[in-house]
């Protein structure tokens, strides 16, 4: 979490630098997006490993004004199903756990549940045709092998659950998705996409 707020002030400080070097005027939001360089930050969840960490790292990098958002298939819910509840629960007896983002198969445990109930904001789920695209998207226009468990936050960025809840009116204009891993099987995973229509 740490390099990724680094890295975010550093964009942001080279788009100021670059706007004041063509003379053009910039807005406060463009100012002060240096000293608050993200508004809400997406990480995929399963057994909370990655998320519990990123969210106290964030939380004491930056506090309560980042949202923290967790992303989960819905085929693997437990997390988002724990937080309704406010305890912690598995998966469904009858779940197959047949996802696509095979990485996030893993429940929360008695370690990472008290950081995700008491300090994420939202879970939001997506489909796995939402998944897959969102995998696409990313191999063909950032030419990065991602997993599709880190296309799942791809996926809850690009979703219209996301953009209604935290719009840009309400000063969300810097997301950050953070990307997991690249461990995939791209013919397994391309066949799924054309069996999709993707």
């Amino acid at each position: 979490s740490l390099e990724l707020v680094e890295q975010v002030r550093e964009i942001l400080r080279e788009r100021v630098e670059h706007c004041n070097g063509a003379s053009r005027r910039l807005d406060s939001s463009t100012l002060s997006s240096v000293d608050k360089p993200l508004d809400a930050v997406i990480i995929p969840v399963g057994g909370g490993g990655l998320a519990a960490g990123n969210t106290i790292a964030l939380r004491g990098l930056l506090g309560d004004e980042v949202k923290i958002i967790l992303a989960e298939p819905k085929e693997l819910d437990d997390a988002k199903r724990s937080r309704e509840k406010g305890e912690l629960l598995g998966h469904d007896k009858n779940n197959k756990l047949d996802s696509v983002a095979d990485g996030l198969k893993t429940t929360l445990g008695p370690n990472t549940w008290p950081v995700v109930r008491d300090l994420v904001d939202d879970i939001i789920t997506v489909s796995e045709e939402d998944i897959l695209r969102a995998t696409k998207i990313v191999w063909e226009r950032l030419k990065v092998c991602i997993e599709p468990s880190a296309g799942v936050g791809v996926a809850v960025a690009m979703s219209k659950e996301f953009a209604q809840k935290y719009r840009l009116e309400d000063g969300i204009v810097n997301v950050g998705v953070i990307l997991c891993g690249g461990n995939v099987d791209v013919i397994k995973v391309c066949k799924l996409m054309e069996k999709m229509g993707i």
